[in-house]
């Protein structure tokens, strides 16, 4: 296993999730880490010539700590044509392309990133949907890089702190976006903050990351006080000024309750809690021929593009914890900092 690691020094332990699908910007991850935080990019969905870009805007901008995710490649199961064409009939906007990604290729694509890392001394690497290789996380401990894993359940969490993750991340039930889920268990995975962080705190040595719904001081609080080392928030900042997400998914965060978010696979294939809109609502019914992920993200993401620019919150994928109902008002990353640190 080696040696354990303590979480670098972030001065007020808290950390921006890193977002995939466009939101985060080299100006928000540079100033949570500014102000006192730990600012994130997402490279999932991003080109590696693009990252390696977001990476060196982040460094002219900030010279403190920040870190860089990326999505561990999973098997793509067989999809079937009928289920296909299900979908090009259900869908207001089919993709142009019909050719659906392969797990070839998107092994080469992560490859290509951790390359990037490498060559960029990024200092921190977080994980999502799985546990890198061996050789891969031998490669960025060559170099001296923090490691992160993603866990949602015990199992989950022991593997990473065993395969060397130098920090995890505890994803409860209640976070918002796509879930981290990788062992299959023997219930649904979905477990509160509050149990996930007593189940792992007393068996695992490395630093622990709390998140999920989280998005004020008082919450910040009671996870540090359960055990974790840090907190990990999302929904928060994608209410900022510094956020690339749409006007429209800003303000459905401002006007809805942590009660009017649900798990759905209807948007990408992998499960992801998201505030319910009329999409949701009319396709509830077929989750069970929801084509496996990245498939099925492939095939909405014309309708969630189309969507977006036309200002239609109904067919989006609103990505949003179930902290969202205390959040009020687009801040500044500075002023969100102020707020999330305030003793």
């Amino acid at each position: 296993m080696g040696e354990i690691k303590r979480l670098p020094k972030i001065e007020h332990g808290i950390i921006q999730a890193p977002m995939a699908g466009g939101a985060v910007t080299p100006q928000l991850a540079a100033a949570v880490s500014e102000y006192g935080g730990l600012g994130s990019l997402a490279s999932g969905y991003v080109q590696p010539d693009d990252l390696r870009q977001q990476i060196r805007q982040v460094k002219q901008l900030t010279s403190r700590l920040f870190q860089v995710n990326v999505f561990v490649p999973e098997p793509i199961p067989d999809v079937k044509k009928e289920d296909v064409a299900f979908w090009e009939k259900r869908l207001p906007v089919w993709p142009e392309a019909h050719r659906m990604p392969s797990e070839e290729e998107l092994w080469d694509d992560f490859e290509q990133k951790i390359n990037i890392l490498l060559e960029e001394d990024v200092p921190i690497v977080s994980f999502t949907f799985a546990c890198p290789k061996e050789q891969t996380i031998h490669r960025l401990k060559q170099k001296g890089i923090f490691l992160i894993g993603t866990a949602t359940t015990k199992e989950e969490a022991l593997l990473l702190e065993e395969k060397g993750m130098d920090a995890i991340v505890l994803q409860g039930c209640e976070a918002g976006g796509h879930r981290g889920t990788f062992l299959r268990a023997k219930g649904d995975a979905l477990l509160g903050l509050i149990s996930l962080i007593s189940d792992v705190k007393p068996v695992c040595r490395v630093p622990l990351i709390a998140a999920g719904g989280i998005t004020d001081r008082s919450g910040v609080k009671a996870a540090l006080a359960l055990g974790a080392d840090a907190v990990q928030i999302g929904t928060r900042f994608l209410a900022s000024q510094e956020s690339a997400a749409a006007e429209v998914y800003k303000k459905a965060i401002l006007q809805a309750e942590g009660s009017e978010t649900r798990v759905t696979r209807l948007f990408s294939g992998k499960r992801a809690r998201g505030i319910v809109n009329q999409w949701m609502e009319d396709e509830s019914l077929h989750e069970d021929r929801v084509l496996p992920y990245p498939v099925q993200h492939v095939c909405t993401t014309p309708m969630r593009k189309a969507a977006a620019a036309g200002g239609n919150p109904d067919q989006m994928a609103l990505w949003a914890g179930q902290g969202v109902g205390r959040i009020h008002s687009i801040l500044s990353v500075e002023d969100i900092m102020h707020e999330l640190a305030q003793t």
